[in-house]
């Protein structure tokens, strides 16, 4: 697979972003192959299966991030993947400021 250098540094841009806008360690959130973070208040995830994961592609993830699509979308087109306690991110979402 050939990772896009470009995108690989929007995507880590934004992971960065989610985790400064919503610090912590209780929602792991996948974005392959470009990376993964771990944010949102609450316990914190150190080894074994997370408590909470998101997970998605690029292409959606900064969709997401830059507001040109909804977390309620992305669930009911099957784009996105979010499992588990916290992991619903609308609250921090878009991370792009009006």
């Amino acid at each position: 697979m050939h990772i896009d250098p470009q995108t690989r540094a929007q995507v880590l841009a934004a992971l960065r972003a989610l985790q400064a806008k919503a610090p912590g360690r209780s929602v792991e959130v996948r974005i392959p192959p470009y990376g993964a973070a771990q944010a949102v208040p609450g316990g914190s995830h150190r080894r074994g299966t997370p408590r909470a994961v998101v997970e998605t592609d690029a292409q959606t993830w900064l969709a997401l991030c830059d507001g040109s699509l909804t977390w309620a979308q992305a669930l009911a087109t099957g784009r996105l993947h979010a499992s588990g306690e916290r992991s619903d991110l609308s609250a921090w979402l878009p991370l792009t400021s009006d």
